[in-house]
């Protein structure tokens, strides 16, 4: 037998279970292990006013996940889902006061609001891209802002909507009006929308939305429809977006126009360039990082939180270009390991 015959019948290595592999894996597992831990044990450390305050960072969580799917994901910067984000608000505001406390009507009733709404709105936004693409959604808001404004009837006027009772779990139960016990629900509401877009992103579709984001006109050539494609993203954009609206109702017990305004918006969209755009979880860290700079920080100097916020946006630009979430990337570019602590995996 030839060595050739011999190089090519020997068995390739078996690196499945080589030790360069089982790290990632453990290692994945303590982290997120430790943030649950972290997470659970949140009302049982702070106060109240500072369990509200995560409460609010979890809330806007899910809001930065509607914006990173169209910022990060399809390549569609928006400034318009706080459209959809006082959408949901209003309707989980107006089912609780006028039909139903449970807590899943709301929910499920806030996210079809917000998918009807994105819907109908959506063929029109979804003509620009770029810079025009940012600017429609931009106008979408506003003219979401300008509307709960003006429907006193539906909406209060300026005044908002107060006197929404307590968002009830089980038909009979008592009303959730423990901090605790409401962070506990945006908790686990909010990690079931974070696992449902984890598997929506692994599915043909989220890869799809990459393509979209990459290169367009070959997705286009090879005969995928990609107005379709940026516009189912943009619904389901809008249908989480609404559900965190209804997660805001049911914790802050009240809606104004002002949680449907350009603020809002900005600050959606800050959490996903601090986080890191196209990284989900980097997207929620951002939320948490934006909310207590403003909520939290901005009370221990009070009246300067928009000058931390502004100051937060020039240290992400400048520092971490890529967000929290590349900045694992850009540190190792500065501080590239040898050549012997690199693994074979890593040296292919």
């Amino acid at each position: 037998m030839s060595a050739v015959t011999q190089g090519a019948a020997a068995p390739a290595p078996d690196r499945s279970h080589g030790p360069s592999r089982r790290p990632l894996p453990i290692r994945q597992s303590l982290v997120i292990g430790l943030v649950v831990l972290v997470l659970l044990m949140v009302p049982w450390v702070f106060d109240a006013f500072t369990v509200s305050t995560f409460t609010r960072a979890l809330v806007f969580a899910v809001l930065a996940m509607a914006v990173n799917l169209l910022t990060g994901i399809a390549g569609m910067p928006t400034l318009g889902q706080a459209a959809y984000f006082g959408v949901g608000a209003y309707t989980g505001a107006l089912v609780s006061i006028h039909w139903s406390e449970l807590g899943v009507i709301q929910l499920l009733l806030a996210t079809l609001a917000g998918v009807v709404a994105a819907l109908l709105t959506g063929p029109l936004a979804i003509r620009g891209r770029g810079v025009a693409f940012l600017m429609i959604t931009l106008a979408i808001g506003e003219i979401g802002y300008s509307a709960a404004g003006r429907l006193d009837w539906v909406t209060g006027g300026t005044d908002g909507l107060s006197g929404i009772p307590p968002v009830v779990l089980l038909p009979g139960g008592e009303g959730l009006v423990n901090e605790g016990l409401i962070y506990y629900y945006v908790l686990v509401v909010a990690a079931l929308a974070y696992v449902g877009v984890g598997i929506l992103l692994r599915s043909p579709f989220g890869l799809t939305l990459r393509g979209l984001r990459d290169n367009e006109a070959r997705l286009r050539a090879v005969g995928y429809r990609t107005n379709t494609y940026a516009l189912g993203a943009y619904v389901v954009a809008g249908g989480l977006a609404a559900l965190a609206g209804s997660l805001w109702t049911s914790s802050q017990r009240f809606v104004a126009p002002g949680d449907m305004g350009f603020d809002i918006a900005a600050l959606a969209l800050l959490a996903v360039i601090v986080g890191g755009v196209g990284s989900m979880w980097g997207a929620c860290l951002g939320a948490a990082v934006v909310v207590f700079t403003r909520d939290y920080f901005g009370q221990i100097i009070s009246g300067h939180a928009p000058l931390l916020l502004g100051i937060l946006f020039v240290l992400a630009v400048y520092l971490l270009p890529k967000g929290i979430a590349g900045g694992r990337a850009q540190w190792r570019s500065l501080f590239p390991r040898s050549r012997a602590e690199t693994t074979p995996e890593e040296a292919t």
